[in-house]
């Protein structure tokens, strides 16, 4: 019998954090240098880097989903290279509820998250969950410092 990787346990509390608003429990999960990007014409898309673009993510996700948002890990995948997350989120936006499935891909540096990728299932539904952003046709939102 094979054995989850110690990380897939750390990944699963930091998510289960985030979701309920917490996101000092997935931030000391991830390197300072952490970066994240985010795909597609929506108003989440950009880079997102270290501790501020973590809150700068964050407050976006509030802004548009207020406390409506649930970030469900369906499966985790861990070694001590990379780790990768399938999860589907919900919540609600504008009075209508939002659904889709994604993945989350991750470079791991020394036990901690160095960079993620998000990986929507279907990017439409993605970028019509969270809204078309200004100027739709360029990448933009985030930071990456």
């Amino acid at each position: 019998m094979v054995m989850p990787h110690p990380l897939e346990a750390t990944i699963r509390d930091a998510y289960a954090a985030f979701g309920r608003g917490d996101g000092h429990v997935f931030a000391s999960c991830c390197a300072e240098d952490f970066v994240l990007t985010v795909p597609g014409h929506c108003l989440l898309t950009g880079i997102y880097g270290g501790p501020g673009g973590l809150e700068e993510f964050a407050r976006k996700i509030e802004g548009i989903a207020g406390q409506t948002f649930r970030d469900e890990v369906e499966h985790v995948l861990a070694n001590d290279r990379h780790a990768f997350v399938l999860a589907r989120h919900r919540f609600v936006r504008e009075g209508r509820p939002r659904e889709y499935q994604t993945l989350h891909a991750y470079l791991i540096r020394d036990g901690r998250l160095a960079r993620c990728w998000e990986h929507p299932c279907d990017l439409a539904a993605f970028d019509d969950a969270w809204g078309e952003a200004e100027g739709a046709g360029a990448q933009g939102g985030g930071s990456a410092g």
